[in-house]
């Protein structure tokens, strides 16, 4: 099926639960869909959805802390006034089908779309689901998942295997307009430090106190998060820090030899897609759920990464980890290219029409 149907994506909270709706929106204008998009009132995600040029509508959301706080106590209100606005919203737009990529935002607008018989795919992007997805699953047709393990955790009804979708401006970077971007020279290996989108302190910490262990080896390219920029650092030799990176991430790939991030789903895809050696720190127990743990551990067992815990991450250990990988980068991008996912946009779109050709 293409053209003449509507489609209302959904998902916030965190760039993980937006950047794979961003790249779904080309194709899904290519093919003439018309494209309404539910996100929270103040989320990051109407900041990225907006330059695409499509309807955006705000609702009341809530996040479920995992630690005693009295906002706990709101999230049901807030939930029941998230329906019943998402159910108004449906209503007006009347969607032939609604994608939902996850993040609390999106429960309500699933729970009043099947409440309205109108059919829901979710995606889930880590190996085990998350609990705004735990909440949704029951109200979709099919649940799309990134990771070949992640089937065990869904109906075998539902569940199919696609993939993330990868913003296709990611996998065609230039390394000249990288290394014009950092000011680095091409004589050097430049190592590309993430910690997700709003950045990772610990990270962050972590390899500034090992600045002078790893420049004599390394450039560095560090996406830090908003208002995670240090000054003191600004203007040093073979470092470049960027607070958020858009336009200029795909050259950020492309410049990189070797990257030391965390385990988010999204970055994993993308780092599979490119192909890009790299130490994984995922966030540890104390604070998540352990999803990265469970994503990183899975990478290192297909001999896609190398893990560092945070626990044990010191200047040494940095400098350690980054220069085995970095060293064994040929056999790490051998494995990574014998994978036959990488973008999963092309998956979930048929999963889409499936869905809509069995509704017609």
């Amino acid at each position: 099926m293409s053209g003449s149907y509507r489609i209302v994506l959904t998902g916030g909270g965190t760039g993980g639960h937006v950047t794979p709706n961003m790249a779904l929106i080309p194709y899904l204008k290519a093919e003439g869909a018309d494209i309404r998009y539910i996100g929270s009132i103040a989320g990051m995600e109407k900041g990225l959805i907006e330059p695409f040029g499509i309807p955006y509508y705000g609702i009341d959301t809530a996040r479920l802390h995992r630690y005693l706080t009295a906002q706990n106590l709101l999230m049901p209100f807030h939930v029941v006034r998230g329906i019943t606005q998402a159910k108004k919203l449906l209503k007006q737009i009347r969607p032939d089908i609604v994608f939902s990529k996850g993040g609390f935002v999106s429960v309500p607008v699933v729970y009043a779309a099947h409440r309205l018989h109108i059919p829901v795919v979710c995606h889930e992007s880590d190996l085990t689901p998350g609990l705004a997805n735990k909440l949704s699953t029951p109200f979709a047709e099919k649940i799309c998942v990134n990771f070949q393990e992640a089937l065990a955790y869904v109906s075998k009804e539902k569940g199919v295997y696609t993939g993330t979708p990868i913003r296709d401006e990611l996998l065609h970077g230039s390394r000249e307009e990288g290394l014009r971007i950092c000011g680095f020279t091409a004589d050097k290996p430049v190592l590309l430090v993430m910690g997700g989108s709003s950045g990772a302190q610990a990270l962050n910490e972590g390899v500034r106190g090992a600045l002078d262990k790893l420049l004599p080896y390394f450039q560095i390219a560090h996406l830090c998060g908003r208002g995670n920029a240090d000054p003191s650092l600004a203007g040093r030799e073979g470092y470049f820090q960027i607070e958020y990176a858009n336009e200029e991430m795909p050259h950020l790939y492309a410049v990189s030899d070797v990257t030391l991030c965390r385990a988010g789903a999204n970055s994993l895809a993308e780092i599979l897609a490119l192909h890009l050696p790299n130490v994984l720190v995922p966030l540890p127990l104390s604070a998540s759920r352990g999803d990265q743990i469970l994503n990183a551990q899975s990478f290192e067992k297909k001999g896609f990464s190398l893990i560092l815990e945070q626990e044990k991450m010191t200047a040494d250990t940095i400098l350690t980890s980054v220069k085995e990988a970095y060293e064994n980068r040929e056999k790490y991008r051998r494995q990574m290219a014998e994978d036959p996912a990488g973008s999963g946009t092309e998956r979930v779109l048929a999963v889409i029409r499936e869905v809509l050709a069995a509704r017609s």
